[in-house]
């Protein structure tokens, strides 16, 4: 958490969304024009189309098809001055964003234009924006074991400015027992630890980023309502979940937003805070996802009040 209690009460700090996730539509078509690419949709509204999804992997499919329009370090400032100037609309001062490197290495993208374009966005953010920003990469856990290890040495060669490492992409059959050994090499690099858990994979996996990766947070973690021992751990360790409605309900894992159960896991007395992990595809912002929920949970302004003050004790800078 920052010092200082004018800044805690300063907006709220978003931890959970990947920057590849907030890239809109327009801005594909823009980037794909700029850089020569021809996609495979029709035109704007014919991508928007396919923005529904079944379960992870059907959202997943398109997402790493849309990146293919980010080749230059200019595409990802850009990428991420476009976010910022969003989350700022949002009420969102403090930024923890994802980046994928190996999404974007497994297809010729050179790492140093990943980080050089989103670190001079992430330079410029505050003065800009007003958004204090910071990066934290990413291990895709559906990808080889030992590509999470080449990947992590050469951001270490590069001095990338990551705050975190963490973990994510398809959950089921990938635990996080898996990368053990990179994520103890970020624990001695002195990174701070994140990591998905508990949204389609089980309780077991939550465990898991705790006990063998050293997470000091989960992201998403609703699941963890299944195990009451785990929730009682999560308590009594104050373990911050950052959880994305909107994602889970587009995705499936909740059937609607009114089914959601953040109140519950706020009643159990977890560390909740919302975010908005792809919110280009999942259908809204910071803002977005608190709206709704005030529309279907029925959220007061003193849970809200909660949220924001959980997304700063959470937050690691």
């Amino acid at each position: 958490m920052r010092d200082g209690e004018d800044q805690v009460t300063d907006g709220f700090a978003e931890l959970h969304v990947h920057i590849e996730g907030t890239l809109e539509p327009e801005l594909i078509l823009a980037l794909a024009e700029r850089n020569r690419i021809e996609l495979p949709y029709r035109d704007l509204d014919d991508l928007r189309s396919r923005y529904e999804f079944t379960d992870l992997q059907s959202f997943l499919d398109l997402y790493y098809a849309n990146m293919e329009v980010l080749r230059t370090a200019q595409d990802f400032a850009d990428l991420a001055r476009a976010y910022f100037a969003r989350a700022a609309r949002a009420g969102v001062t403090h930024a923890e964003f994802f980046f994928d490197p190996q999404a974007h290495t497994s297809r010729g993208v050179p790492l140093p234009e990943v980080v050089a374009g989103l670190s001079d966005a992430v330079a410029g953010a505050h003065r800009e924006f007003g958004v204090d920003a910071a990066m934290i990469a990413s291990i895709v856990r559906d990808r080889p074991v030992p590509e999470a290890h080449e990947v992590f040495g050469e951001l270490l060669r590069l001095g990338a400015p990551i705050i975190a490492l963490g973990l994510d992409s398809a959950e089921v059959g990938h635990p996080p027992s898996l990368f053990e050994d990179v994520f103890a090499r970020a624990r001695a690099e002195g990174l701070h630890i994140t990591a998905h858990a508990g949204e389609e994979g089980p309780p077991e996996y939550v465990r898991q980023a705790l006990d063998l990766l050293g997470a000091e947070r989960i992201d998403h973690g609703i699941r963890s309502l299944e195990d009451p021992e785990l929730v009682a751990r999560l308590v009594d360790e104050s373990i911050p979940l950052t959880v994305c409605p909107f994602s889970n309900v587009r995705l499936r894992v909740v059937d609607t937003l009114a089914d959601h159960p953040l109140r519950r896991m706020l009643e159990a007395g977890l560390s909740v805070s919302v975010h908005s992990d792809d919110p280009a595809y999942f259908g809204g912002y910071v803002d977005d996802n608190l709206a709704g929920l005030k529309d279907q949970l029925g959220l007061t302004d003193a849970e809200r009040d909660v949220l924001r003050r959980n997304s700063w004790d959470a937050a690691f800078l």
